[in-house]
């Protein structure tokens, strides 16, 4: 029921939406090109270099959480994840591409299924971008996503003066 909990159901299922996308990795000039699915992490990557050593990759990230009840309605929980997704590709045009590709896999599996982890709920609006800077041969966007989380109840009854 917290945001941890949906970063970790949310980590699940990009992996699972994603798993079929084979995407170009950097390679030394001595090396052959090699490929692979994005890898998916939450909150950071693992360390600066990884900015660039570990494209294609899916970065989750807690942005925002709010709790509030306006008057005479039910109490309301909500948080809001970041998306971001950078891939590698000596074609500026393939990799930016390739960016729209995931950001568009992603939107439609979150709009079809409307629930992740049987508990969050997926909020609209949706908003996504393809960043046009000239970050050659690196390509970014992002995802703005909202979800509803379960209600949490109050175990004791506290009376406020």
């Amino acid at each position: 029921m917290t945001a941890v909990i949906l970063l970790d159901e949310l980590k699940k299922f990009v992996i699972e939406q994603t798993k079929d996308i084979i995407l170009p990795i950097r390679a030394k000039p001595s090396e052959e090109q090699k490929e692979r699915p994005p890898e998916v992490h939450k909150m950071r990557l693992p360390d600066k270099e990884a900015e660039t050593k570990q494209i294609p990759y899916i970065l989750l990230q807690f942005i925002t959480g709010k709790d509030e009840q306006k008057d005479g309605e039910s109490p309301e929980s909500e948080c809001r994840v970041r998306v971001v997704v950078a891939t590698y590709s000596e074609d500026g045009g393939e990799g930016a591409m390739d960016v729209l590709n995931i950001l568009t896999r992603l939107r439609i599996a979150l709009l079809k299924d409307g629930i992740v982890g049987g508990q969050f709920f997926i909020k609209k609006p949706l908003e996504y971008i393809v960043y046009p800077d000239d970050t050659a041969p690196y390509y970014m966007g992002e995802m703005l996503t909202i979800w509803d989380m379960p209600e949490i109840t109050r175990e004791a009854n506290v009376i406020w003066q």
